[in-house]
């Protein structure tokens, strides 16, 4: 039975530089068209933490050492970082579709997403950003630029920026379309750029939408089947890294809330993934949320393994 599937790739598993975002994507492709491949229609978001943070953090390098260098505000750098990652992305599945002789289109569109203007998380920056740093380079970087560092799940430090909640997809009538036109559609990249309204107008805002929240609001928007959160573990566990660390393979919403009450997962890490699925899951009580590896996706999708979280 063919399924409305929208993927959320994390940014973290995309590679470190463009050469080898390049060839992971390969892997990466091989695995959606699979699923295309069995007709499954397929929307695609993605994480930009590491890229947009590095875009911006040169950019401001050559701004602040070149004379004829422009100032590239934030949210140009996450439009930058969507083109790039897209391209890729993009690149890589057509290739794929042609090595199979699948007629499809597949295409990225650049997409803005609406975020409260008064959210608290401008208040409290949370979002990782950028690459890992030592505890003494985050503290001589906050020094030297004024930017605030944070702990990110045991790998090091990296800068955080706000990570308001999503409101609206704008471009969601024209990803609409494309869907429905049968067309492979990759979105809201690394969330989606955050806008706000000014006299009706929308304006870009310094932040970062967490991409597994603007996922689930697309999944919930597009009515899909499934919300398909992959990362870098085949289940989600409880204990995760110790000796009695437990597998989890079917949760509930009720079990899951109350898995977060008591701190099973972290801040920077499972928990946000956590949270999107129950907001998917709450908003469209008829679907699926999953999370699961790339490499355990059709496993995943036949109950084999991966954490599914149902409503009950």
């Amino acid at each position: 039975m063919k399924k409305k599937i929208v993927i959320a790739l994390g940014g973290n598993a995309l590679g470190e530089t463009p050469k080898e975002q390049l060839e992971i994507v390969k892997s990466t492709a091989k695995r959606i068209v699979d699923l295309i491949e069995i007709g499954n229609s397929v929307v695609i978001g993605h994480g930009n933490g590491p890229q947009v943070g590095v875009i911006n953090g040169g950019m401001e390098f050559a701004y602040n050492n070149g004379e004829k260098t422009p100032y590239f505000p934030f949210p140009e750098c996450g439009a930058m970082s969507q083109g790039y990652i897209g391209y890729h992305l993009q690149q890589a599945i057509i290739n794929e579709l042609k090595k199979r002789k699948i007629n499809k289109n597949c295409l990225t569109i650049i997409t803005q997403v609406e975020v409260n203007s008064k959210d608290e998380a401008f208040l409290n920056p949370t979002k990782p950003i950028g690459i890992f740093y030592t505890k003494e380079q985050a503290l001589e970087l906050e020094k030297q630029t004024g930017y605030q560092f944070m702990e990110d799940a045991g790998r090091g430090y990296r800068r955080v920026v706000p990570s308001p909640k999503p409101i609206k997809i704008v471009e969601l009538e024209s990803i609409n379309q494309l869907i429905d036109n049968d067309n492979i559609v990759i979105t809201i990249g690394g969330g989606g750029i955050p806008v706000v309204t000014d006299n009706d107008n929308y304006e870009g805002i310094d932040a970062v939408i967490d991409k597994d929240k603007s996922s689930a609001k697309l999944a919930s928007d597009l009515e899909a089947d499934i919300l398909l959160i992959l990362t870098g573990v085949p289940q989600v566990y409880l204990n995760f890294g110790k000796p009695n660390a437990e597998a989890l393979k079917e949760i509930t919403v009720a079990e899951a809330k109350q898995y977060i009450s008591l701190d099973y997962f972290a801040k920077g890490s499972m928990l946000p993934k956590i949270e999107a699925c129950l907001e998917y899951i709450l908003n469209n009580p008829k679907g699926e949320a999953i999370i699961t590896s790339l490499d355990k996706v059709q496993e995943a999708l036949e109950g084999k393994t991966g954490t599914r979280i149902i409503n009950k």
